[in-house]
């Protein structure tokens, strides 16, 4: 005689209360697939005479979507530059980077692990475009970003050269000179009009 159909999961869990059965339950549908819906199914096929099992395996997939983008970024010369980018998807994405359209590979200052990017000792010829990339075998997606270089001349806007009266002879004096600047400058000192050269004090 024609049996009757039920279906059911092999992993014991419940199957979900948005599915829907059709034709005597021949037919199951599960509108708006999600991860948790994934898994095992059995169609179970009964009457009489014995019964029979259909087993299907569900998987769900989903293309690349953005968690966390990068935005742009400034940095002087012989600063650090960190940037970082997430994205979901099943099966887990891939990433990469490009700098001005062309493949970034790790290589001394330039470190790549997953999503992130980090630069060390910046120079100018690091400004550009970058982009991350994310990809599974659904989709790829990509974010850009623009790494500016700066370079500053020595400002001492900042910083105060003070007068400094010794209260007995013999004592000892620090004076701090601590200019903005980028990249590093390099240091002379003078008293009055002279250079000073480092001796035993």
């Amino acid at each position: 005689p024609v049996p009757t159909i039920s279906w059911r999961r092999a992993d014991g869990k419940q199957i979900p209360r948005k599915a829907r059965r059709h034709r005597s339950s021949g037919l199951l549908e599960i509108p708006n697939f999600q991860q948790e819906d994934a898994g095992l199914y059995e169609c179970v096929a009964e009457n009489v005479r014995g019964k029979n099992v259909a087993r299907g395996q569900l998987m769900f997939y989903a293309q690349p979507n953005w968690i966390q983008k990068i935005s742009d970024a400034h940095a002087a010369i012989e600063e650090s530059v960190a940037w970082e980018c997430r994205a979901s998807g099943r099966p887990k994405p891939s990433y990469r980077w490009l700098k001005d359209g062309e493949l970034l590979l790790p290589q001394g200052r330039v470190q790549l692990e997953q999503g992130s990017l980090t630069i060390t000792n910046v120079s100018l010829s690091d400004a550009g475009m970058y982009q991350c990339v994310a990809e599974n075998r659904h989709g790829i997606i990509f974010a850009s970003a623009e790494l500016s270089v700066i370079a500053i001349g020595p400002d001492f806007s900042k910083t105060l050269l003070k007068k400094l009266t010794l209260v007995k002879v013999g004592g000892e004096v620090i004076i701090e000179c601590k200019p903005k600047a980028s990249p590093r400058p390099t240091y002379s000192w003078k008293k009055g009009k002279d250079i000073l050269r480092e001796n035993e004090r």
